[in-house]
């Protein structure tokens, strides 16, 4: 019974955290209270604070949603040995994808990390960095398998997260390509670059 309670608690708790990423993305974070989150999710002011005692554990809420998903995704990509390449175009996929189904979750990450209190941000930057490092770890494979050219890895891997992480504010769902279809040619693009090999232009 008591493990039923909690299940119910935990999916109330997900929803909420999925819908104050919604009204997050629409109207900013700071300008959302309480009362609205709790109007908006159906329940007395009350009652929602008993899932959430303030608007940050909310945003804290949001934060590991979506970079557990991301890790979990990525950690079993490599538990599977896919190809280096395939690893990038699985992280790539997952972004443009949460794009389409976690919309708000992807702007309220990128944009409001710094209104965490401070134990909880470095809790959610030290799991930024081991995401980043899976990336790194995919660069670095594919150039000790000669699959990828001789670059730098941080700057490599800094790159895929720049064409990515900022997408949400150019790339919409139904814009002309679905999530998979923008990663791919995102992808492509990284891995292939843009130069004929013949005819590569040299750094002036």
């Amino acid at each position: 019974m008591a493990r039923a309670a909690s299940t119910a608690a935990d999916v109330r708790r997900a929803q909420i955290i999925e819908l104050a990423a919604e009204l997050f993305d629409q109207h900013g974070y700071a300008s959302v209270t309480m009362e609205q989150l709790a109007l908006a999710a159906g329940l007395a002011k009350p009652t929602l604070y008993h899932y959430f005692r303030a608007k940050d554990e909310i945003l804290r809420g949001i934060h590991e949603a979506f970079i557990d998903l991301l890790l979990d995704r990525q950690e079993e990509r490599r538990r599977l040995e896919l190809s280096p390449a395939d690893l990038l175009l699985g992280a790539m996929s997952d972004i443009f994808g949460l794009m389409e189904t976690h919309r708000g979750h992807v702007r309220v990450f990128f944009e409001h990390h710094r209104e965490l209190p401070d134990a909880v941000r470095e809790e959610i930057r030290a799991k930024r960095d081991r995401y980043e490092q899976l990336i790194r770890d995919a660069v670095l494979e594919g150039i000790r398998a000669g699959t990828f050219r001789e670059v730098d890895p941080d700057t490599a891997t800094l790159a895929i997260f720049g064409m990515c992480n900022w997408a949400y504010q150019w790339w919409r769902p139904g814009s002309g390509a679905d999530s998979a279809h923008a990663a791919q040619k995102m992808w492509d693009i990284m891995i292939r670059g843009l130069a004929v090999r013949a005819a590569s232009p040299q750094p002036r």
